[in-house]
């Protein structure tokens, strides 16, 4: 082939650079998510271990040490690729075994390029050992993910599975190619090849890393807007989106849907008489017991004030009622402390569901909220569902 492997260098280290600098600026922005930070430093690494391999040819003084040095950085680049991803899932990193892979890397590139030169045996075993770590990159990717981030985790775990399988075509052909046809500034097919795909591919994979950043920016802004910033349960936005699909899944299995409207009691008096502060110390640890006591499939939500909302999916109302009774009496015997102070605080329940009133979200509240009232008028600090309700007001 016409094309030179050292402008094809120049070119993947330009793109390196390029993409480190991306990752950095994106690092400052967005420092909470981590392994983005590895991410810039590894195409440094790849950036500057390309750089070497260019500018110091056969011919110039220290060339055997700069390729040790600059296979090394390269090596170093995929394996914080690797790391990089695995503090974007928020897994633990084998940071040993890392150290492993580049000391191997190091020691190999040391003895068959200075101590006993073989450019042939350091090809095969160097396309090897970058089959393995695209391989584990590829690995980690490829799994079943969240919906928002399943596209972005596929399209780069495919990139690094691809790039594993060019290294390890590499690593076979070379070892069925004669010697004079290998080396690094040979401008034969199975050199010039290589650096093509990998370019390409090197720039799917930091768009893929770019397209993950962008899917978590997403589903963390989605996330902020459907909390409620003091308690970090649901908010009203959320629950109700939520309530169109449970009344769609509802509708399709025939399932009943019960709702728990949730009031706290002397609300108002505790924030004048012990502060604002005290209020909100109220409503988190509503919110705590609450969580402790649902179970997965359920939603809780604060629904404005100190009112609060639960959706139960296949639950009746008694079935209903029976949880509500447990949080109830569970936030009674709850006491909590304010300053010298040491006070209980109670709340009211009104329960509802489906089969009296039908699968509008809005309906199942104004019902429930009836019960709510109902409570608040006998005395609160007790449970009322909507069909006891409007059995004593028909007799």
């Amino acid at each position: 082939m016409g094309l030179d492997v050292r402008t094809i260098m120049v070119m993947f280290a330009m793109l390196a650079f390029m993409f480190f600098c991306l990752f950095e600026l994106a690092g400052l922005r967005v420092g909470r998510i981590r392994g983005v930070r590895q991410w810039a430093v590894a195409n440094l690494c790849i950036g500057l271990g390309f750089s070497l391999s260019y500018f110091f040819g056969r011919t110039t003084p220290g060339h055997d040490w700069a390729v040790v040095i600059g296979v090394t950085l390269i090596a170093t680049g995929a394996c914080l690729q690797l790391t990089g991803i695995q503090a974007f899932k928020e897994q633990p990193t084998h940071w040993r075994l890392v150290m492993l892979f580049i000391g191997v890397i190091l020691c190999q590139s040391i003895w068959f390029n200075v101590v006993h030169p073989d450019f042939h045996i350091r090809a095969i075993v160097n396309s090897f050992f970058f089959f393995f770590i695209y391989a584990v990159c590829a690995r980690v990717l490829l799994v079943k993910t969240e919906a928002s981030l399943r596209v972005s985790y596929w399209f780069t775990g495919v990139s690094f599975a691809f790039m594993a399988m060019v290294m390890l075509a590499r690593g076979v052909i070379i070892t069925q190619s004669p010697d004079q046809s290998i080396g690094l500034h040979v401008n034969t097919a199975i050199n010039t090849m290589p650096f093509i795909i990998g370019c390409l591919v090197q720039f799917c994979i930091a768009f893929g890393l770019l397209l993950m950043l962008n899917h978590r920016l997403i589903a963390d802004v989605y996330q902020m807007a459907s909390r409620d910033a003091l308690t970090g349960t649901l908010n009203r936005r959320r629950i109700e989106e939520d309530a169109l699909r449970l009344r769609a899944r509802c509708m399709r299995t025939g399932e009943t849907l019960a709702i728990m409207m949730i009031d706290i009691d002397f609300f108002k008096t505790i924030n004048d008489r012990y502060g604002h502060p005290a209020g909100d110390k109220v409503l988190c640890s509503l919110a705590e017991i609450a969580k402790n006591s649902i179970r997965p499939d359920d939603y809780f939500a604060r629904y404005g004030g100190e009112e609060f909302c639960m959706l139960l999916t296949a639950t009746t109302e008694k079935e209903a009622f029976e949880l509500a009774e447990r949080l109830r009496l569970a936030f009674a015997e709850f006491t909590l402390t304010l300053g010298k102070d040491r006070i209980n605080v109670t709340v009211s329940i009104g329960v509802a569901d489906s089969n009296d009133i039908g699968l509008v979200f809005e309906d199942l509240v104004t019902a429930a909220d009836q019960a709510l009232y109902r409570a608040k008028q006998k005395g609160r600090n007790q449970v009322i569902t909507y069909s006891s309700m409007r059995a004593n007001d028909t007799l």
